[in-house]
């Protein structure tokens, strides 16, 4: 690698980081063996450390540790919390910081792809596959997210949070619509425009998609890319362009269509001028339908600032065609490494799998990213997330235990050390078409060339 990419690297990691009772795998395998790691003298526990972020109230970090100590008494984990509120951008910079240092540590978790990738590039973390083909399994067929980078595994994938749709149930009702179990983009239209009413300040829309406002929230410029099971990005695994896909074509047209003749979204000019959210865009009524990932589990029944008032549904991710295949959308989840600098990586190992297993059910706050995980214990995960809203009962949690059942992500696409240049060149060209500064065509045009640009000059 060259230097200056090396340089890179190490300067966009935070850059893209902001572009947004089960069988116990691994208890018995051979690498949950005790007392295999290296560690201190016979019989005494393996301590290992946990870089993570996030309070106790949000990640619930007690019970994860305690119920893993409890399964495997030869380890201790140490949490080491950077970030005690959550910011990744705090975190991934103290991280950094410990790394470059030589501090000690074990296991780490990333919050998107990424800040997973960047790390991986820096040597940071260590590939896991010898553990992994200790036990016969395959990632992609073990978890609904493939980490798999360049051909080698580096992480388990934690909590899974597809994208979906929110729906007032109450508006729907209103005009006469069911709660899809499928649809495709022409349906979610066609809702989008029987769910629009009335005029001026008052006018209730059919949908709002949040962004892209300064270089953030491009999800909503690939809709149509992002039920795929490949190439759902706009640059491909072997780092070329994807922006000649059509798919990139029809979700640029499906969106000026909704503002600019259907009339159906939220204006992106009123997104700017008074800084709209999606949160009181959706729990105030102004738009009865949004795309967004299922982190809003967590409050979809309402919460103290943004009380539930309606009924709510979820529908899935819609296709681009009644006969695709459905439940692909775009997918976040949490990266678990293994340090390369640790001298216990098979107990590091051990609690990484543990962690997006069983873990993630004790933990109780998410749904795992685990293929295995039974449909009692999803129900009851479900459960316990919207019990914890204001109004739990306003929402329609079999819409939503449907949606989160069928849902899986496309192959990950390793992001490149210039994926910020790339993002900010099509924000910027989108930003003039729905300015009325440039066509579909144009927009199309120079986004593909100024990609092409930053691809050439960054080629090895």
């Amino acid at each position: 690698m060259k230097a200056n990419t090396w340089t890179k690297l190490v300067g966009t990691a935070a850059a893209i980081s902001l572009i947004a009772g089960c069988g116990g795998a691994g208890a018995d395998t051979p690498a949950a063996e005790s007392g295999s790691g290296g560690s201190g003298s016979a019989g005494s526990p393996v301590k290992i450390k946990f870089h993570a972020f996030g309070s106790e109230s949000q990640q619930a970090w007690t019970k994860v540790i305690s119920s893993f100590e409890a399964k495997y008494p030869n380890i201790k984990v140490e949490l080491v919390n950077l970030s005690e509120k959550g910011d990744t951008q705090e975190y991934a910079k103290k991280l950094d910081l410990a790394a470059a240092s030589g501090e000690e540590m074990d296991v780490m978790m990333f919050s998107e792809a990424g800040m997973y990738a960047q790390r991986v590039a820096l040597g940071m973390v260590a590939p896991i596959d010898e553990f992994i083909a200790k036990e016969g399994f395959k990632v992609g067929e073990e978890y609904k997210v493939d980490t798999t980078l360049n051909g080698k595994v580096y992480a388990l994938p934690g909590k899974f949070n597809p994208w979906y749709v929110l729906l007032n149930k109450d508006h729907l009702q209103e005009a006469g619509l069911e709660v899809p179990k499928e649809w495709t983009w022409d349906q979610f239209m066609d809702y989008a425009k029987k769910l629009t009413k009335g005029e001026g300040a008052s006018k209730r829309y059919g949908t709002y998609f949040h962004g892209p406002q300064g270089g953030g929230w491009l999800e909503f410029t690939r809709l149509a890319m992002a039920n795929q099971p490949d190439n759902s990005d706009y640059l491909k695994a072997d780092g070329k362009s994807n922006l000649d896909n059509p798919l990139f074509k029809k979700s640029i047209e499906m969106r000026y269509q909704m503002e600019k003749v259907d009339k159906s979204s939220v204006p992106y000019t009123d997104m700017i001028s008074q800084k709209l959210h999606y949160r009181p865009q959706f729990f105030n009524q102004s738009a009865s339908m949004i795309v967004i990932g299922s982190w809003m589990n967590s409050e979809i029944g309402g919460t103290e600032q943004f009380p539930l008032n309606f009924n709510v549904a979820v529908a899935p991710f819609p296709k681009n065609n009644a006969s695709d295949q459905g439940g692909y959308s775009m997918v976040t989840t949490d990266f678990m490494a293994v340090a390369e600098k640790s001298k216990h990586k098979q107990e590091a190992y051990q609690f990484i799998r543990y962690f997006t297993t069983d873990g993630t059910i004790a933990q109780g706050k998410y749904v795992p990213s685990w293929n295995k995980v039974k449909s009692e214990d999803l129900n009851k995960i479900i459960d316990t997330i919207v019990g914890g809203t204001k109004s739990p009962d306003k929402v329609d949690k079999e819409s939503l235990k449907a949606v989160l059942a069928g849902s899986k992500a496309s192959k990950l696409v390793p992001p490149t050390s210039f994926q910020a240049d790339v993002y900010k060149a099509i924000n910027e060209e989108y930003e003039k078409l729905i300015m009325d500064k440039q066509n579909v065509d144009a927009m199309l045009k120079n986004a593909q060339e100024r990609t092409q640009k930053l691809i050439d000059s960054n080629k090895k």
